[in-house]
């Protein structure tokens, strides 16, 4: 007699069908929330590389007008007023830049300004054409992060959507507006909090780097091609970059206590905000004469090129130099954004740093340049990609060495103050655990 207990042939093929059919159903969504995530990246990377490619061009024919006519620097000071008072009377919360992004990505409560793009893009080419210190990461990933939260609000997304894709907007914004679109992924998972990487918005954040990246080439926008590193890696080699290493990551330390210093100053000394971009142009001015020289006014590539072209004619305190000139743009409210003077301080470190330990010049400034930024940024994953998208793979355990000291050493302050700190407090100095959150 059969033992009714028994599983019978019957119900078993039905609970195998039954969990098959569960398991491409389950397929069936995760590829469905796969392709509507890729689909939303690709929106995000159209706006990042639209806004970004009209920015370049525009940024071009600023720092080209200004060589050509020299006297516009005497400007800055007008000019930063004119900024200070659009912003103080039209701008709102748009003067948080990149922070302002970066919060609401921690806690998203209002919509990033429509008006932020516009102003950022026309204080900036402002900033530029009378010679002001500051970068171009700051405008991409503002704009990007203005228009994408448009097309969010526009969509009706959910806080949690909303978040990714303003995650998204950064790694869009970034990879464009460099043309590294590996690196510019991962610095939108990697920068909203040190120690903690958003993988959940992994695709739309590939999607909207890589197209953005896509879209800026295809309008015929050039980046700067750096040369490639060739190199042996040996144990005296590792030991030096190490060494410089700990250079970086200090020169990020001072980059990013300046230029909270001078903001501090700023806002203490001179309670009305359109003052302080003016006051910070005539000390820029003042700057440029006591160096004797312009070099370090708008974004110096010049001097970036110079270095990892081999570092003839880069004075040894080049990189102080900058550090100086740029906290003083930025700390009094200029909009611009800080990461390709960082590029520069770092180049130019790395040719300090280069003769100092015996080192291919070469070598160093390109380790420097994406160090420096790891350090001030608390992103070494994505400056170490950065690196082998730049100057190729060769040197990818260096740049990998260079990033990691630098972040360490940079005690975890940045030059966003939104960064919160995810990390184990062990590894958390006491100096930069009230800073980043």
């Amino acid at each position: 007699m059969p033992d009714p207990t028994a599983p019978q042939p019957g119900r078993a093929g039905a609970a195998t069908v039954a969990a098959m059919r569960s398991n491409l159903a389950a397929q069936a969504r995760l590829v469905g929330h796969l392709v509507r995530w890729v689909a939303m990246g690709a929106v995000v990377g159209v706006l990042a590389g639209l806004s970004s490619a009209g920015f370049l061009e525009a940024l071009r024919w600023a720092t080209d007008t200004r060589v050509t006519n020299g006297w516009l620097v005497w400007l800055l000071p007008a000019g930063g007023l004119a900024v200070g008072l659009v912003y103080h009377y039209l701008g709102g919360r748009s003067g948080g830049g990149n922070s302002l992004i970066i919060e609401e990505i921690h806690d998203p409560v209002a919509w990033v300004p429509r008006r932020l793009a516009p102003l950022v893009f026309g204080g900036t080419v402002v900033t530029h054409i009378l010679g002001g210190s500051a970068g171009r990461e700051g405008t991409a990933i503002q704009m990007s992060g203005s228009l994408t939260d448009a097309v969010s609000r526009l969509a009706r997304l959910n806080r949690e959507d909303r978040r990714l894709m303003l995650i998204a907007a950064i790694s869009g914004g970034f990879g464009a507006v460099f043309g590294v679109p590996i690196a510019g992924c991962v610095f939108g998972l990697e920068v909203q909090a040190i120690g903690r990487v958003r993988y959940e918005a992994l695709a739309p954040a590939l999607a909207a780097s890589l197209v953005g990246d896509l879209v800026v080439r295809g309008l015929g926008v050039h980046h700067a091609v750096q040369p490639r590193l060739d190199v042996e890696l040996t144990a005296a080699l590792a030991a030096k970059v190490a060494v410089a290493g700990l250079a970086f990551g200090l020169a990020s330390l001072a980059f990013v206590a300046l230029t909270h210093a001078v903001k501090h100053s700023a806002g203490r000394f001179l309670r009305w905000p359109p003052l302080r971009p003016l006051a910070g142009g005539l000390v820029v001015l003042a700057l440029m004469e006591l160096a004797g020289t312009r070099d370090y006014l708008g974004l110096s590539l010049p001097l970036a090129a110079g270095a990892t072209a081999g570092g003839a004619g880069i004075v040894a305190m080049a990189f102080a130099w900058k550090i100086v000139f740029t906290a003083v743009t930025v700390g009094t409210g200029f909009p611009g954004g800080e990461v390709t003077p960082l590029f520069v301080i770092g180049a130019t470190l790395g040719v300090t740093m280069g003769r100092l330990l015996d080192v291919p010049i070469p070598l160093m400034a390109g380790i420097g340049f994406v160090a420096v930024f790891a350090g001030a940024t608390n992103t070494p994953l994505a400056c170490t990609i950065m690196g082998v998208e730049l100057f190729g793979g060769d040197a990818v355990a260096l740049f990998a060495i260079a990033c990691v000291v630098a972040y360490i050493f940079s005690s975890h302050r940045g030059i966003y103050t939104t960064q919160r700190v995810a990390t184990h407090p062990a590894f958390v100095p006491a100096a930069g655990r009230s800073g980043g959150g």
